[in-house]
């Protein structure tokens, strides 16, 4: 599965022409958002009920070259069959609370560089026919990863709870990105019932012992789970976390590495080696009542005026630098209190990165770093907004990023933007009146047009239209 830093190295090693522009990426992304569900007498669907779990054979590993991994026996296995699915999108399994875990940020880094994911569930489901005449209606769940800021990879993934508790994976659509924004491969991408078999990715009630196969299609993915500790405590986003399980997984294209995962969190931390991506904030786990605290807002605040502000003069600069240690002094007294601890790093980063590039007074840097202190600190707020509201905040960040890259002459820089801003589309779409959605789907797709041509021009125009049109929505 995509959420592991061995998959990122991966990525990075491989060096293959791009697939597609930014226009196969807005068609191929808009037909699998707009795909609409099966109805299940279309399909000849019948009552759900327990069924064998389809199989590879030994040929079909030793032919992907898995023939030699230290797999289990199928006596220790938790995944040959499937109960019923009578409620599958109520998901009440702890260890992956996929129904429950609207938003989460994890962090850490892969090869000496910052990584930054984002989890969010998507608010629609769809039907898959997983074996003839066996359906399953799936939560639709949005990964996206980013490496040293830019995006890396973007899943889609689909999931559902068996009536005997455990949670199954029915099959990711997977894009992973150059840094110019083109596609480097869509290497991973599977859907149950089409190219094999779905698969268990946390069972019910784990014990020490079990072992189940989180992806099973040898040649494609292939990721085998074996429970090795259970009834953990875990140093979490908001104290100690009890009742979880550490799990060695085997892959197909990496060494065995431990995943932990914690209750009201699911997957919790991954390493390989030195790399490390670990849970950072998640809502509603890590949920605080009140509104967002006055020392937020001042960072947020005083990053939107440092970005408006011409920078081209000596009173501008000199009063943007006084309102980014007003930030910092805000992040100080902020931090000496309840604070996830994975977000202190990067905010403490983003604030003195800011300060010192005021200080050398490079305007296209500053923006920059001026967009970066305030998504370190829509992040936090995560703890006290709706995800709602975070994810809106994230769409209005990048597009002011993409006027900074149109601005500096970046065209895949601008290009990145674009296809991070149609994924983000999908987070806020059902929340915006149907008029203001086709103003906003129009001018991203105007910028998207404008990258094709390479007119950088163009593309900030239309950047610059859609930010007055996220002014009315925040």
């Amino acid at each position: 599965m995509h959420r592991t830093i061995m998959k990122v190295r991966a990525t990075n090693a491989v060096a293959i022409v791009a697939l597609a522009s930014i226009s196969l990426i807005g068609v191929v992304g808009a037909v699998a958002r707009s795909q609409p569900a099966a109805a299940a007498g279309a399909t000849g669907c019948q009552a759900s009920a327990s069924t064998p779990v389809p199989q590879p054979t030994q040929a079909m590993l030793d032919a992907a070259g898995l023939g030699d991994l230290p797999l289990a026996p199928d006596a220790a296995r938790r995944d040959l069959v499937a109960a019923p699915f009578s409620d599958p999108t109520s998901v009440t399994n702890p260890l992956f609370p996929i129904a429950e875990l609207k938003s989460a940020i994890l962090n850490g880094h892969v090869d000496g560089k910052v990584f930054h994911t984002e989890t969010t569930l998507l608010p629609f489901t769809k039907i898959i026919e997983w074996t003839p005449g066996q359906c399953v209606r799936v939560l639709v769940s949005q990964y996206m990863a980013f490496l040293d800021g830019s995006l890396q990879e973007t899943a889609i993934d689909l999931y559902a709870q068996a009536d005997d508790g455990s949670v199954w994976y029915l099959g990711e659509t997977v894009f992973d990105y150059k840094i110019d924004g083109l596609v480097l491969t869509t290497e991973g991408t599977w859907q149950a019932g089409i190219d094999g078999p779905f698969a268990m990715i946390m069972p019910s009630d784990p014990q020490v012992g079990d072992v189940n196969r989180a992806e099973n299609l040898p040649g494609n993915s292939f990721e085998e789970v074996h429970v090795t500790k259970v009834n953990q405590t875990f140093n979490g986003p908001s104290g100690p976390v009890s009742g979880g399980m550490v799990a060695l997984e085997i892959h197909q294209d990496a060494a065995p590495s431990d995943k932990l995962f914690a209750p009201g969190y699911g997957e919790f931390r991954s390493t390989d080696g030195p790399d490390v991506e670990a849970m950072a904030l998640a809502s509603p786990t890590d949920s605080l009542p009140g509104g967002v605290p006055a020392e937020l807002m001042t960072i947020s605040n005083g990053a939107d005026r440092i970005f408006g502000s011409p920078l081209a003069t000596i009173l501008e600069w000199r009063r943007a630098l006084q309102r980014a240690h007003r930030m910092l002094d805000a992040w100080i007294a902020f931090r000496a209190g309840d604070v996830p601890p994975r977000l202190v790093k990067p905010t403490s980063i983003a604030l003195r990165n800011l300060i010192a590039l005021i200080e050398a007074r490079s305007r296209s840097k500053t923006r920059d770093a001026s967009i970066d202190a305030a998504y370190a600190s829509n992040d936090l707020q995560l703890r006290y907004r709706p995800v709602i509201k975070i994810d809106t905040r994230r769409f209005e960040l990048w597009v002011l990023r993409a006027l900074v890259d149109a601005a500096a002459g970046s065209l895949g820089g601008t290009r990145s933007d674009v296809v991070t801003l149609e994924w983000l589309r999908d987070r806020i779409a059902l929340s915006l009146d149907p008029v203001t959605l086709v103003r906003l789907d129009t001018l991203v797709g105007e910028m998207g047009g404008a990258v094709v041509d390479e007119d950088l021009t163009a593309a900030a125009r239309a950047a610059r239209d859609l930010r007055d049109v996220m002014s009315g929505i925040l």
